[in-house]
């Protein structure tokens, strides 16, 4: 059975909602699950069902899309809908998938769809069929590819993506989504945050001092200050 991905609209124009839903219409793995006015209404709604997809306005009253994303950091994939292009980067770092501006034409609304099907077949964890080693699935150049977790030196935030350093690879590789998403799919003790922008093999760690740590590879990445706790409750190195 195909997927279906549930979508929920949030906005307080009725215009809009008619246009995104005629969108949704014309892609037979999206559903029209849902439509809130406000951003008090549509939290009820993600509290009470479960949706894939939100469609979420930026200037509405009360409560702001921007502020909706601050509140609900666990919610589903967003695509930022909006007539103003002010608030880009406050959504790339609330780890929005996209940001379309109104009107928003069918080929940019496909676009941002695609990205969506990306994130959610990229970035999957699974058992090798005969080890017990952890590996990291996700799309490079429209190809799956596996890397082994225990590999991994590093991660590195770059707004909606990241890079994603090995020991087995000459170049880092460029994946989809946030550190805060990785780090759910890691779900590793061998795996720390130490700044906003970057997850390090606890492994791989050479030296720690108190504002940067050194990596096996003489990379030098920067601590940030509330990290700082999780780096000396490290064993001894």
């Amino acid at each position: 059975m195909a997927l279906t991905y549930r979508c929920l609209i949030i906005d307080d124009e009725s215009p809009a909602h008619k246009a995104l839903a005629s969108h949704i219409s014309k892609f037979d793995d999206l559903e029209h699950s849902g439509s809130a006015f406000s951003a008090m209404e549509a939290v009820k709604m993600l509290n009470a069902n479960s949706y894939d997809i939100i469609f979420l306005d930026i200037n509405m009253p009360v409560i702001s899309g921007v502020e909706l994303m601050e509140l609900q950091p666990n919610r589903p994939l967003t695509i930022v809908t909006t007539a103003y292009s002010d608030f880009a980067l406050s959504a790339y770092q609330n780890d929005a998938i996209d940001y379309l501006l109104k009107p928003i034409s069918p080929e940019k609304f496909a676009k941002a769809i695609e990205k969506a099907k990306i994130y959610f077949s990229g970035n999957t964890l699974k058992k090798e069929d005969n080890t017990n080693a952890k590996v990291l699935s996700h799309r490079v150049n429209g190809q799956m590819t596996d890397i082994l977790l225990i590999d991994i030196l590093y991660i590195e935030s770059l707004g909606n993506y990241m890079k994603l350093y090995s020991k087995k690879l000459k170049s880092p590789i460029i994946i989809y989504g946030s550190l805060s998403s990785i780090a759910d799919e890691i779900n590793s003790t061998d795996f720390i945050q130490v700044h906003r922008s970057y997850i390090v093999n606890i492994r791989e760690i050479a030296t720690i001092t108190f504002k940067t740590l050194t990596m096996s590879n003489g990379e030098i990445i920067p601590v940030g200050r509330k990290y700082q706790i999780l780096l000396d409750n490290l064993p001894s190195r």
